[in-house]
């Protein structure tokens, strides 16, 4: 029997003003068939079975979301871990809410569910958000908007995919966090970058560590030919300095160095790896344009 929906959260997929209209239907589990457009590749076993033995005890608290196909044979939007915990469990049907999203609709509910209550690692994160660029020509900002983070957490997180494969399996293993890549984004040469890569792996190296270690394996930036001779050194950097530049680096989304001269002066270099982020830097700086 229909009865109203209170599952905790579900505002955020499908909409506070639908919610009072929204009825739960229990549907036969083997009616449901995977979402093809689930970003999270993988699952653990061990939180599966914790959540298969709650529900056992409890039952399904949260109702899924499907799309109705055909009579009686549905397509799972969101909530695949507990489906797959209360097949677990031993339950023939689940609580689900009967939706009708489009193809589009379908990835960006099932990345919002991910994103905003599970650990989805940074490269199905990845590889999701490239999918709604490529295939639905969404961009940064509207992807930003609808998985509720910065701008320059999509564009630091979709940069993760520019990097080798042994890294990127390192990075959906769980072997080394998002921090981790962007440390190892730092290093351009393959060989310092696996270098770096084998140092984090064995020493267990913090993110801030690794970021450490990056600077000091970049190359040195060569005196441009035309520089005076006299051209003003850098002092030590201070530690307000480094927390500058920390910031900045946060705030853009990309390395940021802060050099301060003896004399007081200084210059800001900000780094971009494509015409795109170069826009996308632009836009934070200069919101109304230059």
């Amino acid at each position: 029997m229909a009865r109203p929906a209170l599952g905790r959260g579900l505002g955020a997929l499908i909409g506070q003003s639908d919610l009072a209209e929204t009825l739960i239907r229990e549907i036969p589990i083997t009616q449901i068939r995977p979402n093809p457009y689930q970003p999270r590749q993988q699952f653990s076993e061990e939180s599966l079975a914790e959540l298969a033995a709650s529900i056992r005890e409890l039952g399904v608290i949260q109702p899924i979301i499907v799309r109705q196909e055909g009579d009686g044979d549905y397509v799972l939007i969101a909530g695949e871990r507990r489906l797959r915990a209360a097949s677990m469990a031993g339950l023939t049907t689940i609580p689900a809410i009967v939706r009708s999203p489009s193809e589009q609709q379908m990835l960006e509910m099932a990345l919002v569910e991910n994103v905003q209550r599970e650990d989805i690692n940074p490269i199905d994160a990845a590889l999701a958000y490239k999918r709604l660029m490529e295939e639905f020509g969404m961009t940064q900002e509207q992807i930003a908007q609808r998985v509720g983070k910065s701008v320059p957490a999509i564009s630091n997180t979709l940069r993760l995919l520019q990097l080798p494969e042994y890294i990127i399996m390192s990075l959906k293993e769980g072997v080394i966090s998002e921090g981790h890549g962007r440390a190892l984004l730092m290093v351009k040469d393959p060989t310092l970058q696996r270098q770096l890569w084998s140092d984090i792996t064995t020493e267990g190296l913090s993110v801030r560590a690794a970021e450490l270690r990056a600077r000091e394996l970049r190359p040195m930036n060569p005196t441009p030919r035309n520089a005076p001779e006299s051209a003003p050194q850098p002092s030590p950097a201070s530690p307000e300095l480094k927390a500058l530049e920390h910031n900045l680096s946060a705030y853009l989304g990309t390395r940021v160095q802060v050099v301060q001269w003896g004399g007081g002066g200084g210059r800001i270099v900000i780094e971009f790896y494509s015409e795109e982020e170069l826009g996308r830097i632009l836009e934070i700086i200069a919101p109304n344009g230059l």
